[in-house]
């Protein structure tokens, strides 16, 4: 019979216990709805004054501004970058962090209506949603500090501001540096025209630059004296899309002539192409870049120049994880969709109208992406991150569905109230993860079993870029 009432005893407190966990995780998004007006406003300062990588200095200040408010310690310039930072509070563990990112897009000015026109034309634009990733992030660490604090829960959340995500490898330098050893789990998101939490992986990226130096002449009076590094350039982009047909078919190359000379009557002296080169495999995609490195010094043989090059950036394919990423999907599906009020719709219809026939239905805005691995072409230096300790994101409808990342478009829907909702749901999303986490912390035990075992007992990390130092002017 005591036995009996032991029991009932037991499962009493132990009900009592999950409907106060219940409860209290049903605050985490209520403090970011009460605070919502704060992040929307942070976020949409961010869009209106856009700021290039390794540029951010207004943008990681106003960020660090708001979790230092939050009673954050925060470490500036970590890994000798200048916009990079760490915010932490509590102490102990778990450890979680979570990532942020708030660099721009060169040449996407943007106003936030439905019809391509920009601020400033040339100037740059958050084409990528990068001003609300960094909002969401530091948005939803603060809303676990608040939490650790309400349930009296031993653990040390962590925000890390992550410059030049676009093309400057910002991540990788953090890693190289051991800026995110000792982390338990690592948390992210990205903006995109759907939801989702899904394990999904990416392609490892090397980015590199080929500069040609040549002899200038006359282009009609003495030609013959001339060397053109300009040739050299296009000997090179020409053997390399020959080179296509004899690559791995998901593998992905593309370049643009950043300096081609300066005048036709000239033979240009000087002459640069920049090159992304993708591939899953970091093994293979080594091998292709070896041979545009083969085909780059022919170009130079064949046409009597000489050539350098500088690697700008290396990123390794995102490692996913299953366990983490089931977290992350639970409580997407928690949170839900974005719903557009009447104005958004009349919003969205416009856009949609510029999107060359897109065939997604608009109603996907609402709802959430069946769980299930993927393989993203694109690549994000978060892949490193992963590598070193178990990583999962989501992602969420900032923009119309259907409209592409990197567009101006893009860059218009960030400045709506959609994105903001989008930007609110990434953040409660990952606030709750974290706090599924600290509630069980023998749920890492699994998670990190998993991640030794993809990652292989013989992994050393590598920089994909090498020991060269950020190139803080790939910008400029």
């Amino acid at each position: 019979m005591k036995t009996q009432i032991h029991l009932a005893i037991l499962i009493f407190l132990l009900n009592i216990f999950q409907l106060h966990s219940q409860n209290t995780k049903k605050e985490i998004g209520a403090f970011l709805d009460r605070n919502k007006k704060e992040y929307e406003k942070l976020a949409m300062d961010i869009w209106n004054n856009p700021e290039l990588g390794y540029l951010e200095f207004e943008s990681s200040a106003k960020l660090q501004a708001l979790l230092a408010k939050e009673g954050f310690k925060i470490e500036k310039g970590v890994a000798g970058l200048p916009t990079a930072f760490v915010a932490t509070y509590g102490q102990g563990t778990p450890l979680i962090g979570i990532i942020g990112e708030y660099d721009a897009l060169p040449a996407m000015s943007q106003l936030a209506i439905p019809e391509k026109k920009a601020v400033i034309e040339g100037a740059p634009g958050h084409g990528c949603g990068h001003h609300v990733f960094g909002v969401a992030s530091a948005a939803a660490a603060i809303a676990v500090k608040h939490w650790l604090e309400d349930t009296n829960t031993p653990g040390t959340i962590k925000f890390f501001g992550t410059p030049a995500e676009e093309g400057g490898s910002g991540k990788v330098y953090m890693v190289r540096e051991g800026v995110f050893d000792n982390l338990d789990i690592a948390l992210h998101w990205h903006p995109a025209d759907m939801n989702a939490a899904s394990p999904g992986t990416t392609n490892a990226n090397i980015s590199v630059k080929f500069r040609y130096y040549g002899i200038a002449s006359h282009a009609a009076g003495s030609p013959e004296k001339g060397r053109s590094a300009l040739d050299a350039v296009e000997a090179l982009d020409y053997m390399v899309n020959m080179m296509r047909e004899h690559i791995p078919d998901k593998a992905r190359i593309h370049y643009v002539i950043t300096k081609g000379g300066d005048a036709p009557n000239v033979v240009p002296s000087f002459a640069e192409v920049y090159y992304y080169v993708r591939y899953k495999n970091v093994k293979e995609l080594n091998q292709i870049f070896d041979r545009i490195l083969k085909a780059a010094e022919g170009a130079a043989l064949g046409t009597g120049t000489k050539m350098t090059y500088e690697i700008m950036g290396g990123v390794y394919p995102v490692l996913p994880n299953i366990k983490l990423s089931e977290i992350m999907d639970k409580n997407l599906r928690k949170v839900g969709g974005v719903i557009y009020d009447k104005q958004e719709k009349e919003y969205a219809e416009k856009i949609r109208l510029t999107l060359n026939g897109s065939i997604k239905a608009m109603s996907m805005a609402e709802s959430i992406l069946p769980f299930q691995s993927y393989a993203s072409p694109a690549s994000s230096d978060v892949g490193d991150v992963s590598w070193m300790v178990p990583t999962a994101g989501l992602i969420t409808a900032v923009w119309v569905p259907g409209t592409p990342a990197h567009s101006w478009q893009a860059v218009s829907c960030g400045g709506t109230s959609i994105a903001m909702k989008a930007m609110i749901n990434a953040a409660k999303a990952i606030a709750l993860s974290a706090a599924d986490i600290y509630s069980d912390p023998e749920i890492i035990t699994g998670i990190k079993n998993e991640f030794l075992e993809k990652r292989g007992v013989d992994f050393v990390y590598k920089p994909l870029l090498g020991d060269r130092e950020p190139p803080f002017d790939y910008r400029k």
